[in-house]
């Protein structure tokens, strides 16, 4: 596996301070690998990932939250970094009311704000028209801190709209340099305030006095020209004149300012509609203003906006709003379908999934949106995964038709000694490269794709497919578990209350998801590895592969490595340990296959080990077999290491008795076949054994013991070097092997070992029996023609002269053994001689109760070859073979006189003196280093 990469670094923000939902820009290093591998975000203490946005391994944009510390690190956590650290700080700073008379860097829209808490615009009435300055003079902002003042004036505040206004708070805060003359001006500026105040309707009335004056005196003068005239004829022809004047004034007013008046008239209905228009603007231009924000993508005021139209004109009785708002309704409605839509299209990361979900949440969708968008995924996934495996299925008949081309191209009849699997040795080299994180990682070339199986590169890029995808669909369902996919106005609506009930009730239904992802990620790679586990009905749906031979143990266990990465990687997502128990049942099976294809394969191995046998021997009568088989035996059982560990959770490949049965059982094969081997090397006849290459170590202080100047082994020289392999296997390659067993785990090394061992000493005694009886056999049938020789006759014999030529002869094949012995193996000297000893001792005892009667001299004659040939092999005399001797020389009639026994004693030791040279190998001395 890559090694994993740096924490990440945060080197800069910018700006560096400022107030909630202020929108910075973090740099830094190792900041990611793209969108979904930032999995955490926070600023003073605050989590920012909802509005992260992954720019760059180096750059991300967000907004701040409201956070609880005025000053904290910027903290960026990755998958592939972990947890991260920050050289620099960002401090949070308190937004301070502003005026609609105050300057300032920013337009402040008095009748729309920002609720940064929703993440949208709220309508609020227009801000009351105060003077931003009451006092009428310059202000200077004093350099108090913030927090001293909060702390002298509690519960007060220096905005004198507020009901708690502390005036001296808010002299300190903008006049704490101002001179006291100044402050003088201030109050009287303040007096004028509030005497403009009361003057103003006075002012009124007095502006208005001459006009009310006028009407009172002509009213006093009709009043009294009535009381003069005291007729009632003066009084209606008075009132008569009256209206007639005040009707000739209407018509004339009415001619006069009738055009006037209608174009008044209609200029107000003008400026009424107008008036309309312009106040209900955002209604009537919101149906176009929806369909340019979705096609720019601003899904976020569209939805703030038709909020805004809901609540002002949702039940409005108007029919001109009712027109214009159900035209809203329409294009809300053709949104809610494009984004239900989008949430549901494939492929689509988590932040847009969480984002869709958000908005169709707000925009009151029917139905369940993350809900469906839960099962959308699972389908995906399982499509995916399927299409994987049929894309790997096709590829692998082609690739087929491919290495069928190569294969002519590379006749086996072009390279004999090419073989199809390479051995374990061949392999040592092979190992590191299947290691994760070399040749099994990003940047392979084609070489390495034709090389490996199929099956492999298949289960590579399942298993990679599953773990790519598989946290996603996890968080996505926590999410909806927890309610954090919705804004905080689904929650003040109780929606998310209702998606949490929801997800409870779904809690099995999301379970059933998970399993069936999971039972399909294991019957795929059954089906691509081990298909003999898979049900009848199951072959064709998950299988399909093409098995001309088994894969490799080490191609085996390069899969167990992947599959126990992808486990520890669904792990960490803590999925409930019973949704994942399905993989480790799988990395069992697996395991316990690996471990049957390797040693069948070890076996397959040292079946070949024959062929490289060169019968070169050592020092010690070994050739380089014994120590090929115990290194083919120990690469098999390192190759197999991790295999045989345990991982966190798995159980032991042993558990079960049926697999300590099977393990055992092959185990016993192995070492059978290499007894069977040696037995074939012992016994296959001379012609059939290529003997251009055999030699002896010249590193031997024995060069005198070469087998044979012409190079060529005879079939009792490859008895005893197999002899001399069988004994070192039995005190020391089987016992080495035990402890790697042992060390290994393996369950019933004794049974292997006891089996083992019985096999090999039934070979070592077959082999040694064939050779006593090659060398053996000569010698004693030699002895009875040797005896009776030129008609000699125990009952008629001259006085004994020395010993005769046919024991000579004897001693001297005898010898040649030895020699033969020798030339291959000290340790094996003694075993060969004693038995050879015994047939000679026991055929010649029988050849001497066989005589019916001796002569004096015959019986001298006999004593003296019996003694002679007793004395001279002394230290190669076991019990069988002194009891022979014993009951040669019982069966010979007693030495009665002196002159007999010194007669005898000197024959004795003439012969000794006279074949000394010949006799130096039966010497204590010579063959004390034999002995073991």
């Amino acid at each position: 596996m890559s090694r994993a990469r740096q924490p990440p670094l945060v080197t800069g923000i910018s700006p560096n301070e400022g107030i909630s939902w202020t929108k910075v820009t973090i740099r830094g290093e190792n900041l990611g690998t793209g969108p979904s591998d930032l999995i955490g975000l926070t600023i003073c203490g605050h989590n920012c990932l909802l509005t992260a946005e992954w720019m760059s391994a180096s750059k991300i944009v967000c907004r701040v939250g409201q956070a609880k510390n005025d000053k904290g690190d910027i903290i960026v956590t990755t998958k592939s970094g972990g947890r991260g650290t920050s050289t620099v700080s960002f401090k949070l700073l308190k937004p301070e009311k502003i005026g609609i008379l105050d300057q300032s860097a920013v337009w402040v829209d008095e009748m729309n704000y920002y609720d940064m808490r929703t993440d949208r615009n709220k309508g609020i009435p227009p801000l009351s028209l105060r003077p931003a300055n009451p006092l009428g003079i310059e202000i200077d902002k004093g350099r108090f801190p913030q927090k001293d003042l909060e702390a002298l004036f509690p519960g007060m505040s220096a905005d004198f709209t507020s009901e708690n206004f502390s005036a001296a708070w808010y002299l300190i805060e903008n006049h704490s340099t101002t001179s006291f003359d100044q402050l003088k001006t201030a109050v009287v500026n303040l007096k004028k305030q509030a005497n403009k105040k009361n003057e103003g309707s006075l002012a009124y009335v007095k502006g208005g006095l001459s006009t009310f004056f006028e009407a009172q005196d002509a009213l006093s003068a009709i009043h009294q020209k009535l009381e003069a005239d005291g007729t009632e004829k003066v009084e209606g022809s008075m009132t008569q004149k009256l209206e007639n004047v005040l009707n000739r004034a209407s018509n004339t007013a009415d001619a006069l300012f009738q055009e006037v008046l209608g174009r008044k008239d209609k200029a107000d209905s003008t400026r009424n509609a107008l008036n309309v228009l312009q106040r209900f603007k955002f209604l009537f231009n919101l149906p176009l203003n929806i369909e340019r924000n979705i096609q720019k993508g601003d899904y976020d005021v569209v939805i703030n906006d038709y909020e805004k139209a809901k609540s002002l004109f949702g039940k409005t009785e108007v029919q001109v709003f009712k027109k214009y708002y159900a035209e809203v309704e329409t294009r809300i409605e053709d949104l809610r379908e494009l984004l239900l839509d989008k949430l549901l299209e494939t492929p689509s990361t988590l932040h847009d999934q969480k984002r869709y979900i958000r908005y169709l949440s707000d925009l009151h969708a029917p139905g369940d949106p993350a809900w469906q968008c839960i099962g959308a995924q699972h389908q995906w996934i399982l499509q995916l995964m399927h299409n994987c495996k049929e894309s790997y299925v096709k590829e692998q008949k082609g690739k087929d038709i491919f290495s069928v081309y190569i294969s002519l191209l590379h006749s086996p009849m072009l390279d004999l000694d090419s073989d199809v699997r390479p051995s374990p040795i061949g392999h040592l080299s092979q190992t590191a490269s299947l290691k994760r994180g070399s040749s099994f990682q990003a940047g392979r070339d084609d070489a390495w794709r034709y090389k490996a199986p199929q099956q492999v590169v298949f289960v590579e890029k399942l298993t990679k497919l599953v773990v790519s995808q598989l946290p996603n669909f996890w968080k996505l369902w926590i999410s909806y578990v927890n309610g954090s996919l919705f804004s905080e106005t689904a929650e003040k609506s109780g929606q998310m209350e209702r998606s949490k009930k929801n997800a409870r009730q779904r809690q099995n239904d999301f379970k059933k998801m998970i399993q069936e992802v999971m039972h399909s990620l294991v019957k795929l790679i059954r089906g691509a590895l081990l298909p003999f586990s898979l049900r009848e009905g199951e072959s064709k749906e998950y299988g399909g592969w093409e098995m001309k031979s088994e894969l490799s143990g080490q191609w085996l266990t390069h899969v167990i490595q992947t599959v126990r990465l992808s486990s520890e990687s669904l792990t960490a997502l803590e999925i409930p340990n019973d949704m994942l128990q399905i993989i480790q049942d799988l990395i069992l099976d697996l395991r316990v296959r690996c471990i049957m294809v390797t040693l069948q394969h070890t076996a397959e191995d040292i079946k070949r080990l024959a062929e490289k046998e060169d019968w070169v021997v050592d020092n010690e009568g070994l050739t380089s077999l014994p120590s090929q088989f115990e290194q083919y035996i120990i690469h098999s059982l390192q190759t197999l290491k991790t295999v045989l560990d345990c991982k966190p959770g798995e159980a032991s490949v042993f558990q079960q008795q049926r697999t300590q049965e099977d393990v055992c059982q092959l185990s016993i094969g192995i070492m059978q076949v290499f007894i069977d081997c040696l037995e074939q090397l012992s016994t296959k006849p001379d012609g059939d054994i290529d003997t251009a290459h055999l030699s002896v170590d010249v590193s031997s202080p024995d060069l005198f013991g070469s087998i044979h100047e012409d190079s060529s082994l005879s079939s009792e020289q490859r008895l005893l070097i197999a002899l001399s392999n069988c004994r070192y296997l039995e005190r020391h390659t089987f016992l080495n092997i035990a402890e790697h067993f042992e060390k290994h785990g393996f369950q019933g090394v004794e049974k292997i070992i006891q089996v083992s061992m019985e096999s090999l000493k039934e070979l070592d005694q077959r082999l040694f029996e064939m050779y006593i009886e090659f060398k053996a056999d000569p010698i004693v049938g030699s002895l009875e023609p040797g005896i009776y020789a030129g008609y000699f006759d125990w009952k008629d014999c001259l006085v004994p002269a020395g010993v005769r030529n046919y024991l000579k002869e004897a001693l001297v094949n005898i010898i040649a053994v030895h020699a033969e012995v020798f030339t291959i193996s000290k340790d094996l000297v003694p075993r060969v001689m004693s038995r050879v000893v015994e047939a000679v001792s026991e055929e010649l005892s029988r050849l001497m109760q066989c005589v019916s009667s001796f002569s004096k001299n015959g019986a001298l004659q006999a004593r003296l070859e019996i003694c002679a040939l007793r004395d001279t092999v002394a230290i190669y005399l076991t019990p069988e073979s002194k009891s022979s001797f014993k009951q040669a020389l019982e069966a010979l009639p007693q030495l009665s006189s002196g002159t007999d026994k010194k007669l005898l004693e000197e024959l004795l030791n003439k012969f000794k003196s006279s074949m000394h040279l010949q006799l130096t190998c039966f010497q204590a001395s010579s063959s004390a280093t034999m002995k073991t």
